[in-house]
């Protein structure tokens, strides 16, 4: 192995997660530069001036969403150096972030993006991402899910308000499983500082209106909610 040292620049790739007509999906961007012009890929940007990476990656959030990171659940996901993964030089090393919102707005593509759109995670799957983003998605995806097992994260699926029935359809989507009804209702009431009940309601389809609540003040949920083995669900063909 050489001893010489390597120059490199470093980059802050976002992987942002709304959940949209029933489906997880991603806000990907349409290249307008090489490497791969015209190709989908995720966000990002490289780091400027005195900036850190977290301010890099808050930016660019602002640049791509118009959203403020500072309303929003991000967090890094991890740092990825394979030699391979970006043709440019110096080479590129990346850190990718995962945000998180509800009714995210339409994106607006940032000066280097032909277009923006939010995509179903599983559609950019099948399309497959430019530079190693497939593995970035894969990867801040899987963290969302054990993050639902531990972590208030669902909350951050949800507008400030939510019923519990939108709350069990952020972990169905999510996790791509089918929940039960009540015992999700015990389970998340039940943990101590999950949710807070608002003491409103909203009247719903079936014309019973349904208890408001809002984010409670814990970060982790005790006992926490484990995950179930993928199946169904409820309205969806497996």
């Amino acid at each position: 192995m050489s001893r010489a040292r390597q120059v490199v620049t470093v980059t802050a790739d976002l992987v942002i997660l709304t959940i949209r007509d029933g489906d997880l999906c991603v806000l990907v961007v349409e290249r307008g530069n090489e490497p791969f012009a015209g190709r989908l890929a995720l966000p990002g940007g490289f780091l400027r001036g005195d900036e850190s990476l977290d301010e890099t990656a808050a930016r660019e959030l602002s640049e791509e969403t118009g959203v403020d990171a500072s309303s929003l659940h991000l967090q890094q996901v991890g740092v990825y150096s394979a030699p391979d993964r970006d043709p440019r030089v110096p080479r590129v090393i990346t850190c990718a972030y995962l945000a998180i919102a509800p009714d995210l707005p339409l994106p607006r593509p940032g000066s280097d993006a032909r277009s923006a759109q939010w995509l179903p995670v599983s559609g950019a799957r099948r399309i497959g991402l430019a530079f190693d983003h497939d593995h970035l998605l894969e990867d801040a995806v899987e963290l969302a899910r054990n993050d639902l097992q531990f972590r208030t994260t669902a909350t951050a699926f949800c507008r400030d308000e939510f019923t519990i029935g939108e709350l069990r359809e952020v972990y169905e989507v999510v996790w791509g499983v089918g929940l039960d009804k009540p015992n999700f209702y015990r389970k998340v009431t039940d943990a101590d500082g999950f949710v807070e009940p608002t003491g409103r309601k909203r009247q719903t389809g079936n014309g019973r209106p349904a208890a408001l609540y809002r984010a409670g003040p814990a970060s982790s949920v005790t006992p926490p909610m484990m995950r179930t083995r993928p199946g169904p669900r409820p309205g969806r063909t497996a």
